[in-house]
């Protein structure tokens, strides 16, 4: 893994594959906890409403713990089961379009999500993440406390123009389709970050040396065939460009191509 002090991250997979993610800063991090704060706020204020119309939350003392237990188990809860669900994302993270990731470009494990989020009470002191931004400043990948704990980093995702699959794949059969279980376990192994390299390889293809784009997209198939193993019957006779091509078409495409009537 190529470190840099610049605004992003460049990973290398152990099969060759280099690609570059763009690290997000202290500033929009902290914007997306202002919002993931008021839902959390939102749904601690509705569950208190409803405790307290129950009658059982007479004393002071018993609504003060209760305020102070249940932010506290809805913030962690919040956190932990969204990026979990979400792949790395929060309500705040979607609108601003972040996303944790694990630092060596693996799949997030549910053991980081719970260490990083577990160590937002350190890294809020003395208040308002002053610990955590001062350390994502210093930090060479913008990561806070949590993050060098868990071996996390959170990249910002960059706004592109979706391109027009059915131009972009051929009408070739897809032997990918014939094993729908692999297709399913593929989806979920392959990441963001290696689902765009597939892409922009493709969308780039008149771009590159014809010598260069053969060795590309050997590197880039090995690549995916490493992450779900499919029967050789899948790629038989098929070329890397083309298998690329089967890749995104499983990843991306979610309706079925349109046949013309003959």
């Amino acid at each position: 893994m190529n470190q840099t002090r610049t605004n992003s991250l460049t990973i290398q997979t152990p099969e060759g594959v280099s690609f570059a993610l763009l690290l997000a800063g202290p500033v929009t991090r902290f914007m997306a906890w202002l919002i993931d704060l008021l839902a959390v706020i939102g749904a601690s204020i509705v569950l208190f409403m409803i405790f307290a119309s129950t009658g059982l939350l007479i004393f002071d003392f018993m609504r003060a713990l209760f305020i102070i237990l249940s932010y506290f188990a809805i913030n962690l809860g919040y956190t932990i089961a969204l990026e979990w669900y979400w792949h790395g994302q929060t309500l705040g993270k979607r609108l601003f379009q972040l996303r944790v990731m694990d630092a060596q470009g693996l799949q997030l494990q549910p053991s980081q999500i719970v260490i990083r989020n577990l160590l937002r009470l350190v890294d809020f002191l003395p208040g308002f993440y002053l610990l955590g931004g001062v350390t994502c400043l210093i930090n060479r990948n913008a990561q806070r406390l949590g993050d060098v704990a868990a071996n996390t980093i959170v990249i910002r995702i960059p706004r592109v123009s979706e391109p027009d699959l059915e131009k972009l794949l051929s009408d070739k059969f897809n032997s990918l389709k014939m094993y729908p279980h692999l297709e399913a376990r593929l989806r979920q192994q392959v990441t963001p970050a290696e689902a765009g390299i597939a892409l922009r390889a493709i969308l780039r293809r008149d771009e590159l040396e014809p010598r260069a784009r053969v060795s590309l997209y050997r590197e880039i198939a090995d690549h995916f065939k490493h992450i779900v193993p499919f029967p050789p019957e899948a790629f038989d006779g098929v070329s890397d460009e083309q298998y690329i091509r089967n890749i995104i078409d499983v990843l991306f495409r979610t309706k079925p191509p349109r046949k013309e009537l003959s």
